[in-house]
């Protein structure tokens, strides 16, 4: 890690007060805080974008298990991509509709790939990507 180096942020007062607002709901300690979490969320982003190397996230989706054929589809898109992915999490939410979550881990461009395939399956009714970083790159 490198050595901590203080500097200046000129800000208008009324974005300064927000800001303030959003430290404390946020339960950040101190501003210096809140500044390095929103640099760090620029880095991840900016490596999500590139999707450039390893990278790790989750995938959500929400289908309705009895359409025809679909959880078996499903299955075979994940059996497909194994080794992509870590963890896989199955909740009953009622009578008609699952929730599936994957925790994914390894190339960038294959995970969104991935997750494009299973979110555009036919009866798969939302899916959301969440990448994040595997942290290794992040100070």
């Amino acid at each position: 890690m490198g050595k901590t180096i203080r500097f200046g942020v000129s800000l208008d007062s009324d974005l300064l007060e927000k800001f303030d607002k959003l430290c404390d709901e946020k339960s950040y300690q101190t501003r210096s805080e809140a500044i390095r979490d929103l640099i760090r969320n620029m880095l991840v982003e900016k490596e999500w974008d590139e999707a450039d190397g390893e990278m790790a996230g989750t995938l959500s989706l929400v289908y309705d298990h009895h359409h025809s054929g679909l959880s078996q589809r499903l299955t075979e898109l994940q059996h497909d991509s194994h080794d992509l992915i870590m963890s896989t999490l199955h909740v009953h939410l009622d009578h008609d509709n699952c929730l599936e979550v994957m925790v994914l881990k390894g190339d960038g461009k294959q995970i969104k790939e991935l997750a494009h395939r299973l979110i555009s399956t036919k009866g798969v009714k939302h899916g959301k990507l969440g990448l994040t970083t595997t942290g290794e790159e992040l100070v």
